[in-house]
Formats: C-alpha cells, structure tokens, sequence
C-alpha cells in the first residue's frame, strides 16, 4: 500500500473508535464520560488505562470482570497491531502480520497488568473526591508512557532510555488527550461527534511518529540496562508512597483554626462547634472563646464537654458519627442558649451535612463546610464478604494496594473502614445533595481549587462557594479566608468564584474515571433521586 493511503487509513482506523465511542455517549446522554473519548486510539499506556477504568467501574461480577479483561486485551492487541502496521516507515522491513498481532496481543495483556492499579486508584478517586488519589493514579502513566511505547515494535524495549523523541511524543500524547476532553465540555454536546473524530486523527499522527521513533532510534543511551523493568517497579510503588507520605502528614494533624484560639466578635450571635477531618486528633484544649468548642469522634464526657480522641476515632461511618454530633450540638445549645454553626472540614464537613440530613429541625442555623468531597460516591466496591457486586474486583485490588501501604505505619487505613463504605453506600445522597440548600439553614462552602479536578465538569453546586487557591484542606489560617468566616458569622453573604475553576474542570475530565449510574447500582437505586440515568438535573432533586 503506497504511504500516503496507509497514512489515510491509519488517521481513519484512529478515528473509528473514539466516533463510535462518543456517538454511543451522546445516544444514552451520558456527558460526564464524553471526556475520555480521546483515550480509546492513543498510544501505550493512555489506550488500556482507558479500558481498564471503563472495565473497573462497570463490571458486577468476577465472571464479567474476566471476560471483560479478556475481550479488553484481545480487542487492544488486534487494534494496536492494525495501528502500528499502518505507522510502520517506509523503508523499513516489516514484521509479519501475525508477529505484530501475537506481539501486541501480549503488550496488552502486560500494559492491562501494570495499568490496573492506578486505573483502580482513579476509581477510588471517584470514591472519596480526594485529588493526592487521582494525581497518584495519573502522574505514573506520564512517567511510564515514553518507556512503554516501543514495546509493540521489536525486541530488546526493555532494555535502554527512551529517545527524546519518544519523550517528546508522548508528552504531546498527554497534552491532545487533556485538551480533547475539555473541548468536549466547552462546546457543544452536538459537536462531541466532530472533537472525536479531530483527536482520533491526532492519534493516529501520534501512532505515526512514535512507531517512527521507535523503530528508528537515533540513539539509545544505555543501551544494556534493563532500564523498563526498573521504571515499572519503580513506579508501582508511587501510590503507595503516596499513601505512606499523605498519612505521615496526618498522624500530626490537629485541627486549630483561627477561630478557636481567639474570641468572637460581638457581632457574631452563634455558638461554634468545630469538626475536624480525617486522621485529626484532638487533645480537649477548650477554646479561647467558651462559645466555641471542638467536635469530637468520641463523644462527650460526663459534664457535656468534648472528649480528647485519637486519630483512628474518625474512621467511623458518617452516621455514628452525626448522632455524636446531635449530643453536642444539644448540650452546647443548653448551654449558650445561641443558635449553632457548624463549621466542618473535609470529613467533618460531611458530617455536620449528615447531621442536618437526619435531623431538619435542630438548633443550627449555619453551616460553614471547608474542602467538603464534593460529588463523592461517583463509583462502588462492594464490602469483602459479598461475592458479586459492581466494581467486586476493584474493591480487592484496593485491599491490596493499601495493605502494602499500611505496612510500618503507625495508622492503617483501608478502603473498606465505616467512613469509606458510609460514601459508598449513601452516595446518592452525598453525590446529588451535599452541595445544596438546606431549608432554614444558610450554608456556604470553601473549595479548594485542586477540587476542580477531583470531579467531573459541569453543575454541582447550588449554595454560594468561595473557591481558594490551595489544596485539599489546607487554606483554614488565611487572612482572607478567615476574614469571610468572620462575615459569613456575621450574616452578610459571602461568595468568591475564580475564572480558572471551570477551566481546570474541562481539563481534568479527561482522566476521571466514569462514574457508576446510580440506576445501575441496586443497593443505591432505592436512594435515587427521581430523573433521567445520567441527568446532572438529579443534583439537588427530590430525595426518597
């Protein structure tokens, strides 16, 4: 076949798959997965860690999981030895059709192996909204894509450093992939059809000129050294690395905002309850102000005052803890005689909303959420002892990778603790109402900007929002953000929205894993709230 027809035909097979991808999205109105329509002809790894979060969110059963791996690596094999036959130079001998297929067949069982951990923790991500997940889960396919991609080529890949060409490509590769998905949420949903057959085309270039630098290397530097082998080890062990620092941090977390350490201002008629996050300890150190007072996970003592707790004490489910907070909230009510705001932070946060689900007629009045895990429960693990159920295979992929975590560390977490399965097992509540207004209650929350990226693009809120630069749970102690809590406390309203927010969104949709419909998921259906499968009209619906 003359060059020129094979590079028209490459473009067309690139582009074949992310049309027929975004055309079966758009038909079932499913939006929120229309960024990863880019992903389904690139090149090694971005392809399989595309199947594999497709495959990992939407299997209910070890048997469709194994068949659905099998069909997976089958049809990644046979597509990509089509893609790198049409790349081949010209010039150049070509391996035989079946070579090139039994080659690719096995790169993609291989790249299936060492792409399925991080594919998991971008479902996990999609658990807990926490973006250290989703940046453990993305920032090893960019190291590993330029090792990879000569994988599908010939022989002796695994030995010597990738050329800067192939650095260069995959790096681009990255780039189209990111900028695809948000050009799907900036126009159009007519126009998604047009940006998957554009990004396709790009593909199958990127296909072109990797192979090219592949096949012909100007220069391999050590050229002996089994460098890929080493990468991938070394690379597997980056999410639990991060799991190993993030918690480092933690076991020293204790939750000391401004507020707690100097007295209200006159203007301010609440009383305070403080609810910290995740792993926080809390040593009973009252508060400057005796109208300020923490939350704690363990309760009260026999005069009604917070007892200390250890970090562990927060890992109990959301509701135990919101019937703690009931206490609390009564007896510091008794005792002020004020009405009460609740000013929570990242798990604290979903606490206090927990708690005014539960109980709509109470004493709070306020409630001031910081870093909340917005759209959690967007995917789902069963609990260990059930044998079948959506994302079965992914839960016990979880179990293993944090059990290598939690090893030598002096706090174990594990994806099945009660605060975790309370995300799983209440998520329509937590991925519809959370952002929403509460009836009697003025409500207000502080996301970070790394949020954007934690969540697909689009509606998602409905109460004001001031959005800071910062990361997760990380911006309590800034003059600006404390001066707003002061107003916020004082009554005036309070809202700051940044240009770069919706931006950064479009640009991350490309990497979220696709979320669960709650209509598929039995134990959330009965939960659900009225409104088409993948509707964003559900978010702040009628709850049943």
């Amino acid at each position: 076949m003359p060059s020129r027809w094979r590079l028209l035909a490459l473009l067309g097979v690139a582009a074949i798959f992310p049309l027929a991808e975004s055309l079966v999205l758009v038909l079932i109105g499913f939006r929120q997965a229309e960024g990863l329509i880019g992903q389904s002809s690139a090149v090694w790894p971005y392809d399989s860690y595309h199947d594999m979060r497709w495959l990992l969110v939407y299997h209910n059963s070890w048997w469709v999981f194994g068949l659905g791996l099998v069909g997976a690596i089958v049809l990644r094999g046979a597509l990509s030895a089509v893609l790198v036959g049409l790349s081949w130079p010209a010039g150049k001998r070509r391996p035989l059709r079946r070579t090139l297929l039994l080659r690719n067949l096995g790169v993609a069982a291989l790249t299936a192996a060492i792409v399925a951990p991080f594919a998991a923790l971008a479902v996990a991500a999609s658990v807990v909204s926490l973006s250290w997940v989703l940046f453990a889960s993305l920032i090893p396919m960019v190291i590993l894509a330029p090792f990879l991609q000569r994988m599908s080529v010939g022989a002796g890949w695994w030995r010597g450093l990738p050329t800067l060409e192939l650095f260069g490509w995959s790096s681009l590769n990255f780039v189209v992939i990111t900028v695809a998905g948000g050009l799907v949420w900036s126009a159009a949903e007519t126009w998604t059809p047009v940006v998957a057959v554009a990004v396709g085309m790009v593909n199958g270039l990127l296909w072109n000129r990797t192979v090219r630098a592949a096949v012909l290397p100007s220069h391999v530097r050590l050229r002996r050294v089994p460098v890929v082998p080493i990468v991938v080890v070394l690379v597997l062990l980056v999410p639990l690395a991060a799991q190993v620092l993030t918690r480092s941090h933690k076991q020293t977390y204790t939750f000391s905002p401004p507020i707690f350490n100097r007295p209200l201002p006159a203007n301010v008629p609440y009383a305070v309850i403080l609810l910290a996050g995740h792993n926080s300890a809390y040593d009973g150190r009252a508060a400057a102000d005796p109208n300020v007072e923490r939350f704690s996970y363990e309760g009260l003592d026999s005069g009604g005052r917070p007892l200390p707790y250890r970090s562990t004490a927060t890992h109990r489910s959301l509701t135990s803890s919101a019937q703690l907070l009931a206490a609390q909230v009564e007896a510091v009510h008794r005792r002020s005689g004020r009405p009460i705001a609740l000013m929570g932070e990242s798990e604290g946060a979903m606490v206090a909303r927990t708690y005014l689900r539960d109980r709509p007629e109470s004493p709070v009045t306020a409630l001031m959420m910081f870093s909340p895990l917005v759209r959690t429960g967007r995917a789902y693990y069963p609990p260990p002892n059930a044998g079948s159920g959506y994302g079965v295979a992914t839960g016990w992929l979880l179990r293993g990778m944090f059990a290598l975590g939690n090893a030598g560390t002096a706090i174990d977490v594990y994806p099945d603790e009660p605060f975790i399965r309370s995300l799983l097992e209440d998520a329509p509540f937590y991925r519809f109402q959370l952002m929403c207004p509460i009836p009697g209650v003025r409500v207000i929350a502080f996301l970070p900007t790394v949020t954007a990226a934690e969540s697909t693009p689009g509606l998602f809120t409905k109460i004001p929002v001031v959005e800071v630069p910062s990361f997760h749970a990380e911006f309590l102690g800034r003059q600006m953000v404390d001066e707003e809590v002061l107003d916020f406390l004082a009554g005036e309203h309070v809202s700051r929205v940044r240009a770069e927010y919706g931006l950064l969104q479009r640009l991350g949709a490309a990497w979220q894993a696709p979320l669960l419909t709650v209509d598929a998921n039995p134990v959330w259906r009965p939960k659900a709230p009225p409104g088409p499968s993948f509707s964003s009209g559900r978010i702040c619906g009628p709850v049943r």
